[in-house]
């Protein structure tokens, strides 16, 4: 009766303006009473061992700290978050719905009240929220994730991305409060996106030299066993506390989840295919169309999936390493665009399935630059600091990526076009290579993690040679170039920027100037531009989505302009090869949620097929 009580006082004390969820500039789609999330199933039954794969190795069982690479299934790299993928071992204060733009739920925390003058948040705790080892999740374990995050130990991307927030303040057990250093129009949101975890992990050991401990967290599942580098398996908790709340019915329905590594793609196939994976996502269209076959499939053991999506894509493309002087010239980077043949590729590799990309933030009507200036962004152009630098670098008309139309004249006429801008910065053909001033040799090198790359490297390398320009792929392991990439020791690499659906203070870390000279930041091209800067300063205080779409839709401009990526392409729809045992929702794949990620969350076993062992 006591305990009945104090709960309802502590209920009646609430302010009655304390939220449940929370929108970015817009009121969020599913209210108070809600009872799951549309795009799931909420009576998915629970049980069977879902086996998939994941390439290269693991030699760390922390994801937070910067050195080693972490597990598959965690959900967050050691460069920082990845907010589309689950994880499964974490639980954050707030959980995002993935049918809306950016919208975020209680999950540790019961609810969130923000301040009047906005420059606090606070944080009620689910007093039910309880770590793995059964002890409760308390605002002083909140308040070390955050203050261990933001030290040195851990990786740079975390001290970015919260760079605006002061301190975290237990005001006592149950309830946290995170005060800014200033106005920031989303820091209350992504503040929710801390993970959580308990202080008694590590036992007081160094967070950077926690490196093979099992974390001790609150999410759905724990690590069950371990080989390191080869395996590693997550068992669903029984008594997983947030279980049956709104943003976690029909959520996470495997009892068991293991990941088996493989050193190359081709394993990951062939396991699939004699029946030893239970699912695997392929991004090879060749494969997809020519190699997956056989009895299993003809029988209907195994089924190909092919799911459409709208989600917004960013940009995949080539980026070059700007600390070396040679990529520092635009027209060099120009160049080296006009000589990628996407056309060929689509009709010869990708049988027409790849669409090509346009923008920093691909498939956001609202957020790409469109071909003219509106006269909101042109108010805004006129409110810049930097106004004349934005104006020089943007003049003429948008640009788009090169197009040969898939003929031979098309490409030639792409590639006298970059011979032109490569003699204008120097560069002269002599002795079979392009050379500068000095005589050494145009040599790009690009590593890779997988031979599924080869295929379109090779036709580009092709090109680029009829420049003189030699491009060398290397094979690497995926930790080593991991450390390369982070210690800025490259010359191209395959990445995606931008893609968000609500951009905000990830950009700091993404494209900011301080993150060009910290290693390990996502900024590993090096880009610094105090235009850039600028933008995102205003990205960032955006009131509202309006605002921010002005602004993003300038800062597009602005980096297309600087052709800082040779842009690549895009899948139109998923491809996933599963068991036919696997379910999942009927309901439309949310647009913000990946396929990988909602096999993971939603997707559930037939329970007449689980076998003894599930």
């Amino acid at each position: 009766m006591r305990n009945w009580l104090i709960g309802l006082l502590a209920a009646l004390a609430l302010p009655a303006w304390a939220a449940h969820g929370l929108g970015m500039g817009y009121e969020p789609k599913y209210p108070a009473s809600f009872k799951h999330f549309d795009y799931v199933y909420p009576d998915a039954p629970k049980g069977g061992h879902l086996t998939l794969s994941a390439s290269g190795s693991f030699d760390k069982l922390n994801p937070f700290t910067l050195k080693g690479t972490p597990p598959a299934g965690m959900g967050y790299s050691s460069n920082g978050f990845v907010f589309s993928e689950y994880g499964l071992v974490f639980d954050s204060l707030m959980t995002p719905s993935e049918d809306e733009p950016f919208s975020s739920y209680g999950l540790l925390a019961e609810d969130v009240l923000v301040a009047p003058d906005q420059m606090s948040v606070t944080f009620r705790l689910n007093p039910k929220a309880r770590f793995s080892d059964n002890t409760p999740v308390l605002a002083q374990d909140v308040k070390h994730s955050f203050d261990t995050l933001m030290s040195q130990q851990a990786g740079p991307t975390f001290r970015s991305y919260w760079s605006d927030i002061k301190a975290a303040v237990v005001v006592d057990d149950h309830r946290i409060r995170f005060e800014f250093k200033r106005r920031n129009s989303e820091l209350h949101m992504i503040i929710g996106q801390l993970p959580v975890f308990s202080r008694a992990w590590g036992r007081g050991k160094a967070f950077d030299q926690n490196v093979d401990e099992p974390p001790v967290a609150s999410g759905p599942y724990v690590i069950d066993k371990v080989n390191l580098g080869k395996s590693i398996s997550y068992r669903r908790r029984p008594d997983y506390w947030a279980a049956d709340l709104p943003v976690r019915k029909g959520m996470f329905n495997f009892d068991e989840v293991s990941y088996q590594y493989f050193r190359d793609r081709l394993g990951e196939e062939e396991s699939m295919k004699v029946g030893a994976l239970d699912a695997l996502e392929e991004g090879s269209i060749t494969a997809w169309i020519r190699r997956y076959k056989g009895r299993r499939f003809d029988s209907g053991e195994i089924v190909k999936a092919e799911i459409a999506h709208r989600r917004f894509t960013g940009m995949q493309g080539l980026v070059v390493n700007l600390r070396q002087p040679r990529f520092a010239d635009i027209r060099v980077r120009q160049a080296l665009a006009l000589a990628f043949d996407f056309d060929w590729l689509n009709q010869h590799l990708f049988y027409g399935r790849r669409a090509r990309t346009f923008s920093y933030f691909q498939n956001s009507d609202d957020l790409m630059a469109k071909p003219e200036l509106g006269s909101d962004e042109q108010a805004l152009i006129a409110r810049l600091v930097h106004k004349q630098a934005y104006l020089k670098i943007v003049q003429g008309a948008l640009p788009r990526p090169a197009e040969t139309g898939n003929t031979a004249e098309g490409l030639r006429s792409n590639l006298i076009a970059a011979q032109a801008l490569l003699k204008e910065a120097g560069w002269s053909y002599g002795d079979g290579a392009l050379r500068d001033g000095g005589g050494t040799p145009f040599v790009i090198e690009i590593d890779i993690v997988d031979r599924s790359s080869e295929p379109v490297l090779a036709p580009y390398a092709r090109n680029l040679s009829k420049l003189g320009i030699s491009l060398q792929s290397r094979l690497r392991d995926a930790s080593l170039m991991k450390k390369k990439l982070d210690d800025f020791d490259f010359d191209m690499a395959i990445q995606i920027l931008g893609g968000s659906s609500s951009p905000g203070n990830e950009l700091y870390d993404d494209l900011g100037s301080k993150s060009a000279a910290e290693k390990g930041s996502q900024n590993i091209s090096g880009i610094s531009d105090p235009v850039i800067d600028e933008l995102i300063e205003i990205i960032v205080a955006s009131p509202d989505r309006t605002s921010l779409a002005t602004a993003v839709r300038l800062l597009d401009r602005l980096l297309l302009h600087q052709h800082y990526v040779v842009p690549m392409y895009y899948g139109k729809q998923y491809y996933i090869v599963h068991k036919r045992n696997l379910r999942r929702p009927k309901a439309e794949l949310p647009q913000r949620l990946l396929a990988g990620s909602a096999l993971l969350t939603t997707w559930w076993m037939d329970p007449a097929t689980m076998s003894a062992r599930d």
